[in-house]
């Protein structure tokens, strides 16, 4: 019963537009650290193995790229992309960021679809 009713508010949220946003980063020192673009990223160069390539998928300049891999390399204080002449790879802490980003967005995206749905019950 409660599934059904569930249902049928998330049809009407839909329906009428209403719903919550909010944008989900993984914060390092109050900084932003990983959000969806730069998880994006991480996964072109692992599929790709090449930051210049993952920049071309991504339509972005290599320097942005690259710029961002420097940045959460620095504030790793470790590599989570390591580059050489053979091209780029992923190290083992940017495949554990990458799943629990992941797995972070999906509780947040749950939470904030709540949110709407309990603010869709208690509007006028």
């Amino acid at each position: 019963m409660v599934v059904c009713y569930t249902r049928r508010m998330v049809t009407q949220l839909k329906a009428v537009g209403l719903k919550a946003d909010g944008r989900f980063w993984l914060t390092l020192d109050g900084r932003n650290f990983l959000g969806r673009g730069r998880i994006e990223l991480l996964q072109r160069i692992r599929e790709t193995g090449s930051i210049s390539k993952a920049a071309k998928a991504m339509k972005m300049s290599y320097k942005a790229a690259w710029d961002a891999a420097d940045a959460m390399n620095t504030a790793w204080q470790s590599p989570l992309v390591d580059s050489g002449p053979a091209g780029s790879r992923l190290t083992e802490d940017a495949e554990r960021l990458i799943a629990a980003y992941q797995k972070a967005e999906a509780r947040h995206a749950a939470f904030m679809e709540t949110l709407a749905i309990d603010l869709w019950a208690s509007a006028p």
